[in-house]
């Protein structure tokens, strides 16, 4: 699915001297490259300020926390997106309520938001999934509306943005993954939160590090959540580069519409208004597994993403309380994700489609 070995290649000479001397220092937590990587990725962003923590879940968690959500709230999110956006949802205490999603943009539905706001709604938390993003004016007018607090999941949207404006500069908070998948991905787990309040940064400054801000004076409760400094080194070689990172993986976006675009198969859409940056290239199609069966048997990867919806999953039954939202389970009866990396050559593209093209069925 992802040329992770072929992509680092290509940074070790940068890297390895950094590297080197993040050893040599000792300095491995809290040092000048974490440090530097957040403001670097909070200019690139066009947002105020960003605070590095450990990993993408962990963003969820602590911007969920430094917005004030909590117990007894809701937050309504999309059913369609990876466990992490509910659980972290669960961690602060409040309940997840599941709005169905858009059958073409896979993201949440504003009408099925607004229908699901109720007195105890505190937050809304909409996923730009597979790098496409989500309506945010539509949500933002239902957030105004009803007072509510916006906080984004940009885990797959990294450097997308709508109306020339990025994920992450929408609400009071944005969380980012690093996992190694993701487009900007580290060489192990790291996650990002950024924000344009000052309040909100200095009290996630405090969250990640077990709520203090001097050493041994602990404020609040808080968490051991931070960047360590090898993965700021491999973010920075990366954050360089991560304009061509995203245009290698529209291009072949692009090359996959070209060779499907006769194949009785529903590709993604990308809507008008917003920059899709393709962290996955994810189809319908009638004969899902049939498909899949095809591209295993040829020696290609694909993907099922998402195979169960997370209203339907047993760790959320209880919080989603027979939660209905057929679309969300429609497509996860018909979606395919096939290979998507910067660096993948048309010839393999070529022959990825062919297989697909050749075995779907209306």
């Amino acid at each position: 699915m992802v040329d992770l070995k072929g992509q680092m290649a290509t940074l070790m000479e940068e890297v390895e001297p950094e590297i080197r001397e993040v050893l040599e220092t000792g300095q491995f937590i809290m040092g000048p490259r974490g440090k530097a990587f957040e403001e670097e990725a909070a200019g690139f962003l066009g947002v105020q300020r960003a605070v590095g923590v450990a990993s993408g879940t962990d963003a969820l968690h602590l911007a969920l926390l430094a917005a004030g959500v909590g117990p007894g709230d809701e937050v309504i999110t999309t059913p369609f997106t990876f466990a992490a956006t509910a659980e972290a949802i669960l961690y602060v205490g409040a309940r997840p309520v599941f709005a169905d999603v858009d059958r073409e943009s896979y993201n949440l539905d504003p009408e099925a938001v607004a229908a699901a706001v109720t007195p105890r709604t505190r937050a809304l938390l909409p996923v730009h999934l597979f790098g496409q993003p989500v309506d945010m004016e539509a949500l933002g007018a239902v957030a105004e509306e009803h007072g509510l607090t916006i906080v984004e999941d940009c885990a797959q949207s990294f450097g997308a943005a709508r109306g020339g404006r990025t994920t992450g500069a929408w609400g009071v908070a944005g969380a980012f993954s690093f996992f190694p998948s993701k487009n900007l991905g580290g060489a192990g787990d790291g996650g990002l939160i950024t924000t344009n309040d000052e309040a909100v940064a200095d009290r996630l400054l405090r969250l990640r590090n077990h709520g203090s801000s001097r050493p041994y004076y602990h404020d609040e409760l808080g968490f051991n959540s931070r960047l360590d400094e090898l993965q700021a080194v491999v973010l920075r070689a990366k954050l360089k580069r991560i304009r061509a990172y995203n245009e290698g993986r529209r291009r072949v976006a692009m090359a996959y519409r070209r060779h499907l675009a006769d194949a009785p198969v529903t590709l993604p859409a990308e809507v008008e208004e917003g920059a899709h940056v393709y962290h996955q290239f994810v189809l319908q199609a009638a004969n899902r597994d049939e498909i899949k069966a095809a591209l295993q048997a040829a020696d290609i990867a694909s993907a099922v993403y998402y195979a169960v919806p997370l209203h339907r999953q047993p760790a959320f039954a209880e919080a989603a309380g027979g939660a209905s939202c057929p679309v969300a389970e429609e497509l996860a009866e018909r979606v395919l994700a096939l290979p998507m990396f910067p660096e993948l050559a048309k010839e393999d593209v070529e022959r990825i489609a062919a297989v697909v093209a050749e075995t779907a069925r209306p």
